[in-house]
């Protein structure tokens, strides 16, 4: 794209809604009994339905509904208790119906919002349009044969909830922490994975400009399946910019759906945007309405388990950790749990924080585990916490020797196996006494300089103090015992 013309950053506003893909973590599809499983070999998960043969009939799974509810709660949706499918038809040879079952007119979430909190620390709301349950097409493989593409249809008839914003965004940033906070959301209520590398949290970004001060709208253009959050953020400033310079130079956005080119970092047309009139939309015929009952969502509603905002909120002010600190817990909840279970068990809830946030991440990320298959229960490491808080044992000495020996020995007692390794602090003033008389006879000179004035000197007695205690004893005692001694 040409740069010679020069685009005021000011001139136009970006505007921008997402129409963000869901695939639920339900064991079967949506409407049939085949896996959903994601890896399976091609054609391996379909059945007469997902190939859709002539008689084979859809039958709801309602675990999907629940899922679709369980968001739209999250989002502060109304949920509509009655709502109906309907026929979608376009044609893709990954599609075997020739119509996707989808939600029009009657989706099961309207009318809701989300919250963000931007890196300024500003907040935007961005509205919920709608949310409704689809299913997934197949998959087009291009790539096998040099004469024939192939097509594999185990994706064919997996749930999905399509939830769909209001033009409400503004910037990239915008998008950017919307998708994170989205993902965050989706994993926690146990949604779905969230993982956009395997496709089943995907994103489309209708993107349009209009002059700084005005209201309308402009003509839109659609990037498809974005498949990473950097990435919808490098398709929008770029079509931002592609719309500003075609717009400058008096010329007309074409209403169309594009495509982004991830290694160029640019989009490109693969056809004109379809209109609603174009999928003739009809209510399905071969599956009833949805009703769900009064007792059924109060009883989803009572189910749902405290949000992110509200879990980050609750830590920042329980144990005076900032924003960032919090988050770490609120994206994965099984470190939200972890930590739950440790709480009760550790004698200052601050460290135990400390320790999950710094050393135990830092390890984790190291090792390329996590927090499920890191082999240190609760219990476990809220005992070495306690240990290294009455000073019992180094903050070096358990994450270098303790941690691994529990490791090996999942099973065994903290408190005896730091005992059994020899591994606890020397309690024994006289031992101690020891180490910082040789310490200060090896070096006569640095003692010399400390007694005129040289205090820095001080740090090299303790570590040598350290050394010949192991690493097995506090160093606030040391040092009063080397003072003493200095005097």
């Amino acid at each position: 794209m040409s740069t010679e013309t020069a685009i005021s950053p000011t001139a136009f506003e970006l505007v921008s809604g997402l129409e963000i893909h869901v695939q639920l973590n339900t064991k079967s599809k949506i409407f049939s009994s085949d896996s959903a499983a994601f890896g399976a070999k091609p054609n391996a998960h379909i059945s007469p339905v997902s190939l859709a043969l002539p008689g084979a009939l859809p039958k709801m799974n309602k675990e999907v509904v629940g899922k679709a509810i369980r968001m739209g709660l999250a989002l502060h949706c109304t949920i509509n208790q009655t709502n109906y499918f309907d026929r979608k038809s376009y044609f893709y040879a990954d599609l075997p119906k020739g119509y996707q079952i989808t939600q029009d007119n009657k989706p099961i979430c309207q009318n809701g919002y989300i919250d963000l909190v931007l890196s300024d620390g500003t907040e935007k709301r961005i509205g919920i349009n709608r949310i409704h349950m689809e299913e997934d097409a197949g998959k087009s493989l291009h790539d096998q044969d040099d004469r024939y593409s192939f097509v594999d249809l185990n994706r064919a008839g997996v749930p999905l909830i399509e939830i769909v914003t209001e033009p409400d965004i503004r910037s990239a940033e915008e998008a950017s922490v919307l998708l994170t906070e989205m993902r965050k959301l989706v994993r926690h209520l146990d949604v779905g994975d969230g993982n956009m590398e395997e496709g089943s949290f995907r994103c489309d970004a209708n993107i349009s400009i209009r002059e700084n001060g005005t209201t309308e709208f402009g003509t839109r253009c659609e990037v498809k399946n974005l498949n990473s959050i950097r990435n919808v953020r490098r398709a929008m400033e770029f079509e931002f910019n592609r719309q500003q310079e075609i717009i400058t130079r008096g010329g007309t956005i074409i209403q169309s759906t594009l495509t982004f080119d991830a290694d160029q970092g640019t989009t490109a047309p693969m056809r004109t945007k379809e209109m609603a009139n174009d999928y003739r939309y009809f209510p399905d015929p071969d599956l009833p309405p949805i009703y769900i009952s009064d007792e059924w969502l109060a009883a989803l509603k009572a189910e749902m388990p405290a949000l992110p905002h509200e879990i980050t909120a609750k830590l920042m002010t329980d144990f005076g950790i900032n924003n960032s600190e919090a988050s770490i817990f609120t994206e994965d909840k099984e470190l939200l749990n972890y930590l739950n279970a440790a709480l009760a068990l550790v004698k200052n809830s601050k460290n135990l924080i400390n320790w999950l946030t710094g050393p135990i991440r830092a390890l984790l990320n190291e090792k390329h585990l996590t927090i499920t298959t890191f082999k240190v229960n609760p219990a476990q490491l809220a005992a070495v916490v306690n240990l290294v808080e009455e000073k019992k044992i180094t903050q070096q000495i358990a994450l270098q020797q303790l941690l691994p020996a529990i490791q090996l020995s999942p099973d065994t007692d903290v408190v005896e196996l730091a005992g059994r390794l020899n591994l606890l602090i020397i309690e024994n003033d006289d031992e101690l006494s020891a180490f910082a008389d040789q310490v200060l006879e090896k070096f006569k000179p640095q003692v010399a300089a400390y007694k005129t004035g040289k205090k820095g000197v001080l740090g090299l007695f303790v570590g040598e103090v350290m050394k010949l205690a192991r690493g097995k004893a506090d160093p606030g005692k040391i040092n009063e015992v080397l003072l003493e001694k200095l005097k």
